[in-house]
């Protein structure tokens, strides 16, 4: 619509809204202070006054009721009587104790690493660099071996969104046909917990580094899935299990650039009959971009641009690219998961 052919109306409500877009950090970092404070978690039992507030968190009364006030405008927080603060259902999932909480979600997000990186974008885009390693000095996988409170909230994050999307993974796609599923780069087993649970007659192998193989050996053992499962400690652009006839990559491929991910899909190769099957759980950019459709996967792919060397969201074509010279041929791409942005992307290995 042309700006002349706007109502005045029209014209307010546009406006409005991209100067609530323009504001988005200020709301990253209220969650993330209320976070910090433990706010949500300090009214779960109920509702209680700012100075009280203010009392059990050590801060300046009339600062913290401000920040209360905002949260309240964005439906964080609510104010039943005057000075007076409680949780609301959205709110209520920054407490550690609520399930599907994001708790350490908004700790890695709005946190500095992540959010000190996204102040260099320009950077990214001007240059195709890592904004991260620019202000870090170092790559991200390398802080994250050298920084181990980072290691551990990053490794909370994930583990809370493995939760999170496990159920809903697991309800839409069926991963039956296959006897032994290899989840390479499986994180804390989370989610083969969740298909092994799911499929009674299965077994399953995590390939993880070594810093993670132990919370995955816990997460299959608490799940009372130790007979049933293996976690091998290695590196999986050396060597993938051999023992799989579906192989399983979610959230992985799209950390490298084609090359590493030629390098990583090939890796998986070499441990795979013709007769094996490759999964990559990852979203799928559509050809052309429209608005509000993908609007988690447009974040995610420029955060794979700030953060890491290359890693990226992939199109069909793309992805197809990827799995050719890897040595697979595409052979089918799901719907998209439920509550996710997720398709699995089959992949059918070529014979050499």
């Amino acid at each position: 619509m042309a700006e002349d052919a706007m109502t005045a109306q029209e014209a307010a409500e546009r406006r409005a809204l991209l100067v609530r877009m323009t504001y988005g950090y200020m709301t990253s970092q209220m969650i993330r202070t209320a976070v910090e404070l433990r706010i949500p978690e300090l009214l779960r039992e109920g509702p209680r006054t700012g100075a009280e507030l203010a009392s059990l968190t050590g801060t300046h009364p009339p600062s913290l009721h401000r920040l209360l006030r905002a949260l309240v405008t964005f439906g964080v927080l609510a104010e039943p009587e005057p000075g007076t603060f409680g949780t609301t259902p959205t709110g209520g999932l920054l407490d550690a104790s609520a399930p599907g909480h994001l708790v350490d979600i908004a700790a890695l997000f709005c946190g500095e690493e992540f959010w000190r990186s996204w102040s260099y974008l320009t950077h990214s885009i001007t240059t195709g660099e890592a904004a991260f390693d620019t202000l870090h000095g170092t790559d991200f996988y390398s802080y994250i071996a050298q920084h181990p409170g980072f290691a551990q909230t990053f490794r909370a994050a994930m583990a809370a969104n493995a939760a999170f999307e496990a159920p809903f993974i697991v309800a839409g796609y069926d991963f039956s046909p296959y006897r032994t599923l290899v989840d390479v780069g499986g994180g804390d087993g989370t989610l083969l917990a969740a298909i092994l649970e799911r499929c009674s007659g299965q077994a399953g192998i995590v390939l993880e580094t070594p810093a993670m193989a132990e919370q995955a050996r816990e997460r299959l053992s608490e799940a009372g899935l130790a007979a049933r499962s293996e976690v091998v400690a290695g590196d999986f652009f050396d060597k993938v299990p051999e023992d799989g006839d579906g192989y399983l990559l979610k959230s992985v491929l799209h950390n490298w650039d084609d090359a590493r991910a030629i390098d990583l899909l090939r890796s998986c190769r070499a441990a795979m009959d013709t007769s094996d099957t490759l999964l990559v759980l990852e979203p799928v950019l559509p050809d052309t971009a429209r608005e509000s459709v993908c609007v988690e996967t447009a974040f995610s792919d420029l955060n794979m641009l700030v953060l890491t060397a290359g890693g990226f969201e992939r199109t069909e074509a793309q992805l197809r690219h990827v799995f050719a010279e890897a040595g697979f041929e595409l052979a089918g791409i799901s719907p998209t998961i439920e509550a996710t942005d997720f398709r699995v992307v089959r992949g059918r290995p070529v014979p050499r």
